[in-house]
């Protein structure tokens, strides 16, 4: 696993949740998302597991709805629970953003 992979793992549940938050969204969806914010090397297959976790913790419950082009599509949206761990994961990511960039970006000014 790629270096670039393994710190996306770490922040793509965050980015989901947040993703999410905005507007009930499914899987592939969610996809075209995150290749729109440039995460254009998640594929669905990497985003399904986390939906199914993030479904099993509570964090975001799904609903099939139908859909204007084919079949019905399950669509994804926060929890009370997923609001809290969307909240818990910006302010871990709040206090390490700085100091991280700090350290990678010191004497480049």
């Amino acid at each position: 696993m790629s270096r670039r992979s393994q710190l996306l793992k770490g922040v793509l549940e965050g980015c989901i949740l947040s993703i999410i938050k905005t507007t009930p969204t499914y899987g592939y969806e969610l996809s075209m998302r995150l290749q729109e914010y440039g995460l254009s090397n998640v594929s669905e297959g990497s985003i399904y597991p986390i939906l199914l976790r993030l479904q099993k913790e509570k964090l975001i419950v799904g609903e099939m709805k139908d859909s204007d082009s084919g079949p019905k599509r399950k669509y994804y949206q926060l929890t009370e629970e997923g609001e809290q761990s969307l909240q818990n994961f910006i302010e871990q990511w709040e206090s390490i953003k700085g100091p991280v960039e700090s350290i990678l970006y010191k004497g480049r000014e």
